[in-house]
């Protein structure tokens, strides 16, 4: 999978794969990375990518010319990219949506500023419009960062044990089952060695601690 990040701040993105295991990831190749700045779009002398809104209104947003000139460019490379536009009048992401774009093999993450960005690029490039919450930002470079992680953990390779995505929260709209350190005093079934008993164990804590903290994930 190669990920291209659209941004205006690039030194905000690079690190975050520098470490950890995703760092080792891309150092083994199973996925690549990409910053645009789109700004070196842009076709002005002063390189200004942001503009008044149209009908009044505070602050300023994305124009659409240096963004859709780097869209249009990295497009012409990557015709069979997924573009998802980072905004929060977008749709809520969730784990679902994280399994199946890590099945994509270039994802375009495109990320705002300001106010916003001007609806014709939405219009014209995006695939979808997502939002991680139901919040506002600076800007969009933490959701892109946060969906990217999310998707790449759910390639074959990047975890290195693939059972770690087998009993994750939010599998079977469930939360993951309480996990302990062998020090101190533990729910004794857990060393039972009885792999039958601690899976029903597992499963009905699951549901309770579901209940208690996400008790709309039961209800949907």
């Amino acid at each position: 999978m190669k990920i291209v990040f659209f941004s205006l701040f690039p030194s905000l993105i690079l690190p975050y794969f520098e470490d950890s295991i995703l760092k080792k990831a891309k150092e083994n190749k199973l996925f690549e990375i990409e910053v645009v700045d789109f700004r070196t779009f842009a076709k002005n002398k002063y390189k200004k990518v942001d503009t008044e809104i149209v009908g009044g209104g505070a602050g300023m947003i994305i124009d659409n010319i240096a963004l859709r000139e780097a869209l249009k460019s990295y497009k012409s490379k990557y015709p069979l990219s997924r573009t998802i536009f980072l905004t929060p009048v977008g749709k809520r992401y969730n784990q679902k949506d994280a399994i199946r774009l890590s099945k994509e093999k270039v994802l375009f993450l495109v990320c705002g500023r300001y106010e916003g960005f001007d609806e014709r690029l939405i219009e014209d490039f995006a695939d979808e419009v997502l939002s991680i919450g139901d919040f506002i930002l600076t800007g969009g470079e933490l959701g892109a960062l946060v969906i990217a992680d999310s998707v790449l953990r759910n390639i074959d390779g990047v975890l290195g044990n693939y059972e770690s995505l087998s009993e994750e929260s939010f599998n079977d709209s469930l939360l993951e089952a309480p996990q302990f350190s062998k020090m101190g005093k533990v729910p004794k079934i857990l060393k039972s060695g009885n792999h039958k008993k601690i899976g029903e164990w597992k499963k009905n804590t699951s549901i309770l601690k579901t209940k208690f903290h996400r008790p709309d994930l039961i209800l949907n």
